[in-house]
């Protein structure tokens, strides 16, 4: 008899539907058998890491025989001097996502929930389910609200009860793009109990160019039951070495230490961080890219009669006035790899990760020619 081994699997990993990253290109190439491919799927820097992350990281090339500091020690010192804060508050991980998961993992069980919005990052009800956990969806802005599809804190904030232990808030939101006002957070931060950690995840931090927009790190002592995460995936364009953190109260911080694997950040990501916080002049260019790509994609949305979400991150999603599938389909045989969103319950738009110039045109008369046929 074979054995049923998804059987044999905790309750939530056996319906578990894994998380589907972007189409990488050389996939893409080798399946169509075309060139010269253009990916705006994944929300990457498109300048890439700057000079000074790649000569820290081609430096620590020799030593890759020897386990990393499994403690990061001198990238923990580094973003404490950043942050203004004590090194003892933070946690590194394999990329901000691998936060979350600790998160899950150290707090949440059958029998505890947690809070998130409909439309948020797809991880959030991954960590969730495969722990056990109870998952509560608040409804979103409807479609004419000045930020559609965005976080409605009060509804967030009326599903938490004496069960829930984790509420993930995401800001600025993927796939949204949208963002939350530094009142309307520190208000919400209030309502949160304080045996219910509050999860503000800023991976897009450093794109958001909006007045009143927050530093959520600057709240950590007034709230002892919030944990900020951040990446070194976007903005400094090391998404490929997986480094991010998180920074909290030290009793939490202590806990999600402890479940953290040895290890978990190698030693190549930890030197290209540690470069990274040091090159503001890479973080401006790529802002400044940014801001441009926004302008326009934005433009060419206008100009063609397409609604889009409004965005402060490095991506826009894109309603493209009928299911997105086929188009995102089309676009592949144009050579360009951009994300359906469907799985995040909006089913007619593409988001799009802002690009350089050409690669933005390049989208947009692909876009074009599909639209049109």
């Amino acid at each position: 008899m074979i054995c049923d081994y998804r059987a044999l699997a905790l309750a939530g990993v056996q319906n578990l539907t894994p998380y589907q990253p972007g189409k990488p290109i050389d996939e893409l190439e080798r399946e169509l058998g075309i060139r010269e491919s253009v990916k705006l799927a994944s929300n990457e820097n498109p300048l890439g890491p700057g000079v000074r992350a790649l000569d820290a990281a081609r430096a620590q090339l020799s030593g890759v025989a020897l386990y990393p500091d499994g403690n990061g020690f001198a990238l923990k010192r580094r973003l404490a001097e950043y942050l203004n804060v004590d090194a003892t508050r933070i946690t590194l991980g394999n990329g901000s996502n691998e936060i979350l998961e600790l998160i899950a993992r150290a707090f949440l069980a059958p029998g505890r929930n947690a809070v998130f919005s409909a439309h948020a990052f797809a991880v959030y009800p991954i960590v969730v389910q495969a722990v056990g956990a109870e998952a509560r969806v608040a409804v979103a802005n409807g479609p004419d609200h000045v930020l559609p599809w965005g976080h409605d804190l009060d509804a967030m904030a009326a599903l938490i009860d004496g069960d829930t232990r984790v509420v993930f808030v995401a800001n600025p939101n993927n796939p949204t793009g949208t963002w939350l006002d530094e009142a309307s957070v520190h208000a919400f931060l209030k309502r949160v109990p304080e045996d219910t950690l509050a999860v503000m995840d800023e991976a897009y931090f450093e794109y958001a160019e909006v007045d009143g927009y927050p530093d959520a790190t600057r709240w950590l002592d007034a709230f002892p039951n919030l944990i900020v995460t951040r990446t070194f995936s976007k903005i400094h364009g090391l998404a490929g070495l997986r480094i991010g953190y998180g920074v909290s109260g030290e009793a939490v911080a202590d806990i999600l230490n402890r479940v953290r694997q040895p290890f978990n950040t190698n030693s190549l990501a930890q030197a290209a961080a540690l470069a990274a916080l040091d090159d503001a002049d890479h973080v401006r260019r790529s802002v400044q890219v940014n801001r441009e790509g926004l302008r326009q994609l934005t433009a060419a949305c206008g100009q063609r009669g397409l609604g889009f979400i409004p965005s402060v991150g490095n991506f826009l999603s894109i309603d493209v006035g009928r299911e997105a599938a086929p188009v995102y389909e089309a676009l592949l045989r144009q050579g360009v790899i951009v994300r359906p969103i469907a799985g995040y319950g909006l089913p007619n738009h593409l988001r799009v990760t802002v690009g350089r110039e050409h690669e933005n045109r390049r989208f947009i008369d692909a876009l074009d020619k599909v639209l049109a046929s």
